[in-house]
């Protein structure tokens, strides 16, 4: 239902903001039916999985959604493998299993550390290697919940033994390694060993840092490392991929039998890197796969990485590979009715019904407790070949301390973190991606296709809706709406047509102040005459956010955000698109109607000048030939250069894969570069 304003309002407020008068395709105070104008998606949002109608499609849709992933984790291309110059040593003996103090290099100066569990009964023989990323518990590795309180586990039959209720944690890769599998017990960046990066910074990160933000030595969550795709999860993910790394690299691994599983936040990174990686062959991720929320830590977000899909679709990347789940009275509860039977129907399709479970206790809480432990210990005996006959029997174990865990001491330094070490960290892997991109400009393509996430394909149905049609002496005016039946979006738009002879040409005109850019003091401007007189229709547009979106308001100045208040774009631009990618589809949505009209055009033009060059510049990109002339003024425009992430020209990805002006070179029309070129003599 289309929003109204009073009159008095409006006049005061076209008046404060100096807006000049342009055709209106709405009644004054009516905003257009668009779908965008609604609250922004959350992480709190529904995001439903729809299988494939078959596998093929399932085939054509999982690598479209695994290379987004990839993208959007800021792993496309993934940084250079060096050298993990992997350091195992101080063994503690638990007596039918040992652990084994590590620290890998998985980045160069930047460091995962862990505890490796390894079972003592068949030595030399090749076993299962398992990936435990810990999760969200506090002290993680080196958790101690007190007798109290594991007491009180075990009476309401969540563990059976104290060692175990102490340390759920622990008590998994013991497990696993008395079953016969080596098990990486890794640390979440923050945690126990692995302050490189601050616990703060990395999961309770709430308001941006003025000293970080900069064309160089920025730092994490700025609007310069959000558009090369750097966050916490792009870190912890290549933390878990070097992780399989440093797995395969032992000589007592099966490198056909590995692993992961994890709860919580460890469930995230589960199913992040099963997506991710194909040699993660089972997993197992507890409670957090759901059709509700999607994961509240800041580890967990990265933005472009839900605005398609949620969870399940994710963690459906992993089929037709094992894969086991666990629900529990949290967001997960819903599992067994909402998300698992459609995962059944995608397995099913892919003839493999019996690989994909789901253990179901909603009688506890969040957790990774014991009867959760089973199921996973059955699930790993199945896929990984253990042969036990009944692999669920846990016994008692005794709790190990931080003192026997921790890697750094004496002979092993604990290596330099903060600030200054966050920047070169940053820096390095920019450098990095930008050496690899620049050797292959395919790389930008693909990274730009989902960075942008438009094109004229994907652009759906679209119609014109004539309001009003006036005649002005030595042209025509038509305003009306550009309908995206598919998208239920609108755009306001304005066409200027010659009287006389119209030679079958358009020229869509893209402005800062939208359609208003066409018109000084109510008539075309001289730009715009002298393109009628030429025999040219003339088409100007409000993007989203422009002219008649702002029924009762100036322009946008910054971008809405969703209710989370931290100061981390992935909360908002992690399910949404940037208001930039949201322009571009509306300047898309009117190439295609004037390409299928129906009113004759044969040839399509595109302009945008200072304020609005950016836009034509990717639309140029993403419009894949179909326009004829394309001018661009970027006026000094980088993506690199917005310093704020509500900045309404913030993109996430924006400088990764060249900054806007690789979207010339890779673009299928090569445009007119005004900064260097001046106007072209069609314009002049």
């Amino acid at each position: 239902m289309r929003s109204r304003v009073p009159p008095v309002l409006l006049a005061a407020f076209a008046l404060a903001a100096g807006l000049d008068a342009a055709p209106r395709a709405l009644p004054e105070g009516v905003l257009p039916d668009d779908r965008r104008l609604a609250p922004p998606r959350d992480l709190n949002g529904y995001f439903p999985f729809r299988p494939p109608p078959s596998a093929e499609a399932w085939g054509r849709r999982s690598a479209k959604l695994r290379h987004a992933l990839k993208v959007a984790v800021g792993l496309y291309p993934e940084p250079t493998r060096t050298p993990l110059n992997a350091v195992v040593h101080g063994l503690v003996d638990g007596g039918d299993f040992t652990v084994e103090r590590v620290y890998l290099e998985t980045l160069p100066g930047f460091y995962l550390t862990g505890s490796l569990y390894r079972p003592k009964a068949n030595p030399g023989v090749r076993r299962p290697g398992v990936l435990c990323p810990h999760g969200h518990w506090p002290e993680a590795r080196f958790s101690d919940v007190g007798e109290e309180r594991a007491r009180g586990q075990i009476a309401k039959g969540a563990e059976r033994h104290m060692g175990a209720a102490r340390n759920p944690k622990q008590a998994r890769c013991v497990g696993l390694a008395r079953l016969g599998c080596t098990v990486f017990h890794y640390d979440m960046l923050g945690y126990c060993d692995n302050d490189q990066i601050p616990f703060e910074l990395a999961h309770r990160f709430a308001k941006q840092r003025p000293e970080m933000i900069g064309e160089d030595g920025w730092g994490l969550y700025s609007p310069q490392a959000e558009s090369w795709l750097q966050s916490v999860m792009m870190l912890q993910s290549w933390n878990s991929i070097r992780a399989i790394d440093f797995l395969e690299s032992l000589p007592d691994i099966d490198p056909e039998r590995i692993a992961a599983t994890g709860a919580s936040g460890g469930g995230t990174q589960t199913f992040v890197v099963s997506a991710l990686d194909p040699r993660v062959r089972v997993s197992m991720p507890a409670v957090m796969v759901s059709t509700a929320m999607q994961g509240g830590c800041t580890c967990e977000n990265a933005c472009l990485l839900r605005v398609a899909e949620g969870n399940v679709a994710l963690a459906a990347l992993s089929a037709p590979r094992p894969l086991g789940l666990t629900a529990a009275d949290d967001w997960t509860r819903g599992m067994a009715t909402e998300g698992y039977p459609q995962l059944r129907e995608l397995y099913g399709l892919l003839g493999v019904p019996d690989r994909v479970m789901l253990h179901s206790r909603t009688e506890f809480g969040h957790n990774y407790n014991l009867p959760s432990r089973q199921a996973m210990y059955r699930w790993f005996n199945e896929h990984l070949g253990l042969g036990h006959e009944d692999p669920a029997e846990e016994r008692p174990h005794v709790r190990l301390t931080e003192e026997q865990l921790t890697v750094w001491g004496e002979g092993h330094p604990r290596p330099e973190g903060g600030p200054e070490f966050e920047r070169a960290l940053l820096a390095g892997l920019a450098e990095d991606a930008s050496g690899q991109i620049a050797a292959d400009p395919e790389i930008a393509r693909r990274g730009w296709e989902v960075v942008l996430g438009a094109d004229l394909e994907s652009a759906g149905e679209v119609g014109w809706d004539l309001k009003t049609k006036t005649d002005r002496g030595d042209h025509l005016e038509m305003a009306g709406l550009i309908d995206n039946i598919t998208r239920r979006e609108q755009t306001p738009a304005v066409f200027l047509y010659p009287k006389g002879r119209w030679d079958k040409r358009v020229v869509i005109w893209l402005h800062r102040d939208g359609k208003a850019g066409l018109f000084d003091g109510g008539a075309p401007r001289p730009a715009v005459a002298k393109q009628l007189a030429a025999g040219h229709a003339v088409c100007g547009i409000d993007l989203f956010m422009q002219g008649e979106f702002l029924t009762g308001r100036g322009p946008v100045r910054q971008t809405r955000r969703v209710k989370n208040d931290r100061g981390s774009a992935a909360y908002t631009f992690g399910y949404n698109r940037a208001l930039f990618v949201q322009r571009l589809r509306d300047v898309l949505a009117t190439i295609k109607m004037v390409r299928e009209d129906g009113h004759g055009a044969e040839k399509i033009d595109l302009v945008g000048l200072a304020g609005a060059g950016h836009f034509a510049a990717a639309a140029n990109f993403a419009a894949g030939g179909a326009l004829d002339r394309v001018v661009v003024e970027t006026a000094g425009f980088e993506f690199i250069k917005v310093r704020d992430i509500r900045d309404p020209d913030f993109l996430p990805g924006g400088a990764r894969y060249g900054d806007i002006y690789s979207l010339f070179s890779l673009a299928e029309r090569e445009p007119w570069w005004v900064d260097e070129n001046g106007l072209p003599g069609w314009l002049r």
